[in-house]
């Protein structure tokens, strides 16, 4: 039986050989690695990665959906909301001993890869970043507009609050463009494939400080942020060095790491204290 797309689920199935070998290409798969497939679906990408792996973990909420993949033999599969997935137990089962997917190489760490349902996207790459630590490597096909925030440079319009909190932790690259006629049905944007490796020695920081931090800097993004940052600077009782006279746009991830290090280590540097 045909399965009907379900817009609930914000399903987008992709069917173009060539943009699926191409992301085959750029994932890399290597026989025992321990990966993981965020959304199979109907297994366009989850069958040639299965054949290079030899076993696949996969994710899927969809229960029909889910009922199909559980008939292939190289497949274990997670009937779940991907947000509900412990991704740090997931990484322990399947670097356990007995795991049919594991490599030396890859030992306690997962690979992470899936079509990503756009709506609801952005949650799903920042409970992944909760799991860095478990994991080698991710794969993953959004909607181009948010791969083309998530890998902006400073000073341009789509550097924000999600290219601060993933650059900080991810070196991530936009390796692949995919036009919305590979997919059934067609979804109205453009999409892409970004690939996110974690950094090997991020900054030591607050993560949930840096998050708070970045969303006043960015909360009115027109405006200098002597009257957003530096008020929420000001209420936390920072007397040390950094120019708010500057719109949020402007100041480099490496900047914000430091501004939060030192509100959270509540310690003035050396120099200029905050002017407003």
């Amino acid at each position: 039986m045909k399965h009907i797309p379900r817009k609930r689920f914000g399903q987008h199935f992709l069917t173009d050989r060539g943009i699926i070998e191409g992301i085959v290409q750029a994932i890399a798969p290597e026989a025992g690695q321990a990966m993981v497939e965020i959304g199979p679906g109907l297994a366009a990408l989850t069958q040639p990665l299965v054949e290079r792996l030899g076993h696949l973990t996969v994710i899927e909420l969809d229960r029909d959906l889910a009922q199909q993949l559980r008939a292939h033999p190289q497949l274990t599969v997670i009937e779940s909301d991907v947000l509900k997935v412990d991704f740090g137990q997931l990484a322990r089962d399947l670097g356990g001993a007995d795991s049919p997917a594991i490599t030396a190489r890859a030992a306690g760490k997962l690979r992470v890869v899936g079509n990503l349902p756009y709506n609801i996207s952005t949650p799903i790459l920042f409970h992944l970043l909760d799991a860095v630590d478990v994991i080698e490597d991710q794969h993953f096909m959004l909607q181009k507009e948010v791969i083309d925030r998530m890998v902006a440079a400073p000073s341009t319009s789509d550097y924000g609050r999600l290219s601060v909190m993933l650059q900080w932790r991810y070196v991530m690259d936009n390796v692949l463009f995919v036009p919305p006629q590979s997919f059934d049905p067609p979804p109205r944007v453009n999409s892409a494939i970004v690939r996110m490796v974690p950094r090997a020695a991020p900054a030591s920081l607050d993560v949930k400080l840096l998050s708070e931090l970045v969303r006043v800097a960015f909360s009115q993004r027109r405006k200098l942020l002597r009257h957003t940052l530096g008020h929420w600077l000001e209420q936390h009782a920072f007397s040390g060095q950094f120019d708010v006279k500057r719109r949020a746009e402007e100041v480099p991830v490496a900047e914000y790491e430091v501004l939060a290090q030192q509100v959270a280590a509540g310690a003035a540097p050396v120099g200029e204290p905050l002017q407003l």
